[in-house]
């Protein structure tokens, strides 16, 4: 007994050991004896890791959800990476519904780039390959103040999207305009939208490692986060739920989207790769699909649907995800983020992506779904 209590207490998970007490099933999942939950769990402050875990529960008509937290803190700083694409589509579906001549089909491009896209297409890649110009150029569309904003009114908070990614002007505060078809032969060009500069956030955490590379050079002090993009655990399981189950939310907390906008946005967010004509050897069915199947290339079973966003960059994965067994009538939502970057420096692309973060985060979703397999309801 004393070992049990001594360990959950290592763990931070903050619960009392009691002879009558039932093990919580995130102490479970991660008092795992599989060597990828282990490895983590062994150098758990190195790996910054935070869990939401949350259960759901049917009672007549009403969703009744139910967290299990470890060590979620929003003032313990994480970079994000992609995970910031899901705010930046669900905005962009919303202001599409306060611009009449504008739709999800809309084509359109970004003065000074050749590529001709919809609103609709750029959104499946988001989903789909987690394509970061597909991005971009929903940021262009809304400006970051004004998706900072729509995230605020629903409760999406705290969050602050200042930058683009991968991108030359990544930083710039002013749009560029696009060019929108309005039909097959008349153009028009939006305005830029000027926004808030950056303020350095001041969070624990953001300041990491021991050095980083600069145009190729080592800098041996730790890399700055400050000015980057803040999205943490909380405000990203806040959205999966609002998208996922409006109806367990006030109105005023519900996103402007008409149903044939939040179904295609379930349709994106769930489809795999290969199923939209990418290459099945390069974009395999859990190619961004990080827990349960993560850590394999095998073909996902089809009575598992995933609707989620992961982010990968600067050593940090994050996956934020609904799960859902239609075959077994199973559903549940993660959002997990943890560190893997053993020699504690950044932009040198090595970390240890594919040996410890998506292994531990694959077998994460496998002990919670296991668990829910056997969950009475």
């Amino acid at each position: 007994m004393w070992t049990r209590c001594m360990l959950f207490g290592l763990m931070a998970l903050g619960t009392s050991c009691s002879e009558t007490k039932p093990i919580e099933p995130l102490e479970k999942a991660l008092a795992s004896e599989n060597p990828y939950i282990r490895q983590v769990m062994e150098n758990i402050d190195a790996h910054e890791v935070q869990i939401r875990y949350t259960q759901i529960d049917r009672r007549n008509d009403s969703i009744f959800f139910t967290d299990h937290d470890f060590q979620v803190n929003p003032e313990n700083y994480f970079y994000p990476a992609s995970t910031v694409k899901f705010p930046a589509a669900v905005a962009t579906l919303e202001k599409l519904n306060e611009v009449d001549s504008l739709d999800m089909y809309t084509r359109f491009y970004i003065e000074g780039d050749s590529v001709e896209t919809t609103f609709a297409k750029a959104i499946s890649e988001i989903f789909a390959v987690s394509d970061n110009a597909a991005n971009n150029r929903l940021i262009e569309f809304l400006g970051q103040d004004d998706l900072n904003q729509r995230m605020r009114r629903r409760g999406v908070e705290p969050i602050r999207i200042a930058h683009r990614l991968s991108a030359p002007n990544a930083d710039d505060v002013t749009t560029t305009p696009l060019v929108i078809y309005l039909n097959d032969s008349t153009t028009a060009v939006s305005k830029p939208i000027i926004n808030t500069s950056a303020k350095p956030l001041a969070l624990n955490g953001i300041k990491k490692g021991k050095g980083f590379y600069a145009d190729d050079s080592l800098q041996t002090e730790p890399f700055d986060f400050s000015l980057k993009n803040h999205y943490p655990i909380q405000a990203q399981h806040a959205l999966l739920k609002r998208v996922i189950f409006p109806e367990a939310f006030p109105e005023n907390q519900r996103f402007n989207l008409s149903t044939e906008q939040r179904d295609f946005l379930l349709e994106a967010m769930h489809t795999l790769p290969p199923k939209l004509g990418y290459n099945p050897e390069e974009f395999y069915d859990s190619y961004v699909k990080f827990f349960m199947f993560g850590d394999s290339t095998d073909p996902m079973p089809e009575h598992i649907k995933i609707y989620n966003k992961v982010g990968y960059a600067y050593g940090t994965l994050t996956d934020c995800a609904y799960i859902k067994d239609t075959q077994n009538r199973v559903d549940f939502m993660i959002t997990a983020t943890l560190l893997v970057n053993s020699d504690g420096i950044f932009n040198d692309d090595a970390y240890d992506y594919d040996e410890v973060g998506i292994p531990f985060l694959a077998q994460l979703g496998r002990e919670l779904y296991h668990y829910e397999l056997q969950r009475k309801r």
